[in-house]
């Protein structure tokens, strides 16, 4: 049981526009430290909306989350953003990178936010995570000089400037071409095997699902697998 990171209990969705359709119907899943875990199924099927729920940006729901123990029911908006920001890093689709600031500076984002550290140590650990993704030497370039798939590794690095419990990804590879999707996956395979970071990826990828360590199939706003 201490090993659980995140648990889901029973979760259901409703969107209401303009009359109540059940988008997620009894949603009940748990990941362990370390897990490399893929979710799949078609468009439309429940995928993005569960994991939106899962990191806390969708509070509109029925039943329990819980992230490191920690029950996400009713808590206010403001400790959510710190749960996000500390518990939960996220790569979306497209990186959401600030083209006016350098690679490192975006980077470091998260962790000035967090404030836990003086910005020096922040500055530390960025370059550490660049290093780590083996784009160190972008670190004073601006976002905008980038490829597709360097921003996507400095994504990557950004959320894990704060250590957190779980990395959480919506397509991640979505945008990338194969051998950049390879890269991406090899990185997530690392943080998993070697610093036994915790990992939930929604993909249609299916080759990508293949080689993870469980695969949680949806359909109809159901898991059937």
């Amino acid at each position: 049981m201490d090993d659980i990171i995140l648990e889901a209990r029973h979760i259901n969705k409703y969107f209401h526009d303009p009359v109540d359709v059940k988008v997620l119907s009894d949603i009940n899943f748990s990941i362990n430290k370390g897990e490399f875990v893929t979710v799949t199924g078609k468009s439309g099927c429940g995928k993005s909306t569960m994991l939106y729920i899962l990191s806390t940006m969708d509070t509109d729901y029925e039943g329990a989350l819980f992230i490191d123990h920690v029950p996400m029911a009713n808590k206010p908006e403001p400790e959510l953003a710190r749960v996000r920001n500390e518990k939960i890093g996220f790569v979306f689709q497209f990186h959401y990178l600030l083209s006016e600031f350098s690679v490192l500076h975006n980077v470091m984002l998260p962790g000035l936010k967090l404030a836990k550290y003086p910005a020096q140590e922040i500055e530390k650990h960025a370059m550490e995570r660049l290093n780590m993704l083996d784009i160190g030497r972008l670190a004073y370039k601006k976002a905008n000089q980038l490829s597709g798939g360097e921003k996507q590794r400095v994504a990557i690095a950004r959320a894990l400037i704060n250590d957190p419990c779980i990395i959480m990804a919506d397509e991640p590879t979505g945008n990338l071409d194969k051998k950049n999707s390879e890269i991406v996956f090899d990185i997530f395979r690392q943080l998993a095997g070697e610093r036994k970071q915790t990992l939930l990826i929604v993909t249609h990828d299916q080759e990508f699902a293949a080689r993870t360590d469980r695969i949680i199939k949806m359909e109809d706003g159901r898991i059937i697998k």
